[in-house]
């Protein structure tokens, strides 16, 4: 009997297949990835929004340091620079972020943040413990394109002797 060299017709049309089948399903992975490829970056500038609108709002005085009760007007961007406490940031509430001086920051013109702050029913147990009168809870959250939502808490006490 001759030896066999080679493949025959039908074999080349069964790697044809195969091998398609296989880089459809590839193609098909590829595609869902690349499509939601931008979340994890619209989520990351969320987060770094939100950290730095806590940052700021965490490194004012606990209380208002000159005249307590002083700024009564609404939390806005308009009188963003008289923040001098905490508690001025409650309620604020910005589409567009933009700088603390109100310059636009391009690129996140869909971003939102809105910013919480509470009195808490105080913190820990024990030895150490800290009055409600001298914690406050800090909540922002930043929504973005895509449902991206962002929420980071933190609490402010009032260190100062």
């Amino acid at each position: 009997m001759p030896r066999q060299s080679g493949i025959s017709l039908v074999e080349l049309v069964m790697f044809i297949v195969i091998v398609s089948i296989g880089i459809v399903g590839i193609l098909s992975v590829m595609n869902v990835t690349t499509r939601s490829s931008a979340d994890p970056m619209l989520r990351k500038q969320a987060q770094a929004i939100a950290e730095s609108m806590l940052d700021e709002v965490v490194l004012k005085e606990f209380a208002n340091p000159t005249n307590p009760g002083a700024f009564t007007g609404a939390a806005t961007q308009a009188n963003r620079a008289l923040f001098d406490d905490v508690s001025d940031y409650h309620g604020f509430d910005l589409t567009g972020i933009r700088t603390i001086d109100g310059a636009v920051i391009n690129g996140l013109e869909n971003y939102r943040v809105r910013v919480n702050v509470a009195s808490d029913g105080g913190l820990g147990d024990g030895a150490i413990f800290v009055p409600a009168a001298d914690a406050k809870l800090i909540t922002v959250t930043v929504t973005g394109p895509a449902a991206t939502s962002i929420t980071l808490n933190t609490y402010r006490t009032n260190y100062a002797p």
